[in-house]
């Protein structure tokens, strides 16, 4: 799998590349190209109402662009949300990038966060995977 990054506020990626590539195996994405934006909250607030119509931060948006032609996905994520989720979570900001990476490739595998039992089930399979590929504290 192809990893493209663009990377607007310098973070630490060394770790994420093996993580995706590991993920796409384990649930069987077969993506061929994946491209992961790093962003600070006021560049995700522009995609967020720019493709989403979504007047609000979030600290990950996954399109899945796979059809017939193209095997692709993208994830655009917030550092902001990323570092303001770990304090509240009790995680470091590695920890908590790595959930949210996550999060993006479970919603490649059809997980959705919509509803009380959703957000149950993709918590739970974020725990699985965290402690699975870095032995991380769950939430």
């Amino acid at each position: 799998m192809e990893i493209n990054w663009e990377n607007k506020v310098n973070a630490d990626i060394s770790k994420l590349d093996s993580l995706f590539i590991q993920l796409n195996q384990i649930l069987k994405l077969d993506l061929e190209v994946l491209s992961v934006h790093l962003f600070d909250d006021e560049g995700l607030l522009e995609i967020n109402r720019k493709f989403l119509d979504h007047d609000y931060y979030t600290d990950i948006i996954t399109f899945d662009l796979r059809d017939e032609f193209s095997n692709e996905a993208e994830l655009f994520i917030s550092t902001e949300r990323i570092n303001d989720n770990a304090i509240s979570n009790g995680l470091n900001p590695e920890e908590e990038l790595f959930r949210i990476c996550i999060h993006g490739m479970l919603h490649l595998a059809g997980f959705n966060d919509k509803t009380e039992s959703d957000i149950k089930t993709i918590r739970q399979k974020e725990n699985e995977y965290l402690q699975l590929l870095f032995h991380v504290k769950h939430l």
